[in-house]
């Protein structure tokens, strides 16, 4: 199911949608500031916005159009609550599979419950069907439309229209996934990034003054750009540093050993041994990344070049290798743009100083 789509989550096509992108970030900024002059305390539940920001992005990429969380600035039609039972289900099936057979696959359970189609579902189901009534849907075009022609949503009609062997179900089931995997654990990257700046003032204000120096050289957009945002150093190791600290998926990713056996860590595991490593845990590995991998200290990925290389490969917030998030690098664009111009518009500050909660 993923190999047909694998290539369209590249990087260089990734960037193809910054346009789309740069839509949702000009209205997210908009929506703040018209909150922001409401409130006579001039403050926002910044962490609901981020996540609206994220699904609505989203929305843009996948339909061409938001899910209308930034419009209306509220759960549209109980998504993310419904999202977040099911990450909550597959948190708990997904270490323990013969559940899904006693709950999750049980007719009898099934019967009992109403019959209810995912919001996100019935969206996707509307917009493939709205695109096949279009073929103007499927040609290249340049301008910008209410339509974007090469917007996921088209590019999975495409494919499943080149390929018969593919049933039609995959471009419902590829644009949910994009909804439902892609939103989340974005803005769970992002109010990390924001909280563990805004709590390390000697971190904000080195980034604020990397972008300030990038600014007064004409090297920053108003909308900072991907290109641009690579640019920028700082800012890469306040995300890496985010993403170290607090990863957005904390379950271990699973492999089975396979015939043969496999020799892991000094220790021989038999055939079908499951085994995997938590992003939780191996982050705070001290060998990896040294004493201080409690605290945070986004200079540790400045220094040298061999070690940082050693941190990169041990960092497991898009998990790796075969259980890579295939949107991984949209997240990454949608982080890369939205934070350095955040911080180079605004002052942000915490309203109140809670302590972390984990669940």
């Amino acid at each position: 199911m993923k190999k047909p789509i694998a290539s369209m989550y590249s990087m260089s096509s990734m960037v193809e949608f910054e346009p789309y992108i740069d839509t949702t970030i000009d209205f997210f900024f908009k929506r703040l500031e018209e909150v922001q002059k409401s409130d006579s305390r001039h403050s926002c539940d910044l962490g609901a916005w981020l996540q609206w920001y994220a699904f609505d992005v989203m929305g843009e990429v996948t339909f061409s159009k938001r899910l209308g969380f930034l419009d209306e600035a509220k759960d549209v039609d109980g998504i993310i609550a419904t999202i977040w039972k099911h990450f909550q289900f597959c948190s708990v099936v997904g270490q323990m599979p013969w559940l899904d057979y006693v709950w999750g696959r049980n007719k009898f359970v099934n019967r009992m419950l109403p019959a209810k189609m995912h919001p996100v579902i019935a969206f996707a189901l509307a917009g493939a069907g709205e695109r096949k009534q279009k073929p103007s849907a499927l040609e290249g075009k340049n301008s910008r439309n209410e339509q974007n022609s090469r917007d996921f949503m088209s590019r999975f009609i495409e494919i499943q229209a080149k390929d018969p062997s593919i049933p039609e179900s995959f471009v419902t089931a590829w644009a949910y996934s994009n909804v439902l995997a892609g939103s989340d654990t974005t803005a769970i990257m992002l109010r990390s990034i924001i909280y563990f700046l805004i709590r390390n003032p000697s971190s904000l204000r080195k980034l604020t003054a990397e972008l300030t120096q990038a600014r007064s050289e004409g090297r920053l957009s108003n909308i900072v750009t991907w290109a641009e945002s690579r640019r920028l150093p700082y800012l890469d190791a306040c995300v890496k540093e985010a993403g170290r600290l607090h990863p957005a998926i904390g379950l271990t990713m699973e492999r089975v050993v396979p015939e043969g056996g496999a020799e892991i860590c000094g220790k021989h595991f038999k055939a079908g041994t499951v085994v995997g490593m938590n992003p939780w845990v191996i982050h705070r590995s001290k060998e990896i990344f040294g004493s201080d991998v409690y605290e945070w200290n986004p200079d540790r990925w400045l220094g040298d070049e061999t070690r940082r290389r050693e941190m990169e490969r041990c960092l497991l917030m898009f998990a790796m290798g075969h259980r890579t998030c295939i949107g991984k690098n949209l997240s990454y664009i949608e982080i890369y743009k939205l934070i350095p111009t955040l911080f180079a518009r605004y002052d942000v500050s915490l309203s109140h100083f809670p302590a972390p909660k984990i669940n």
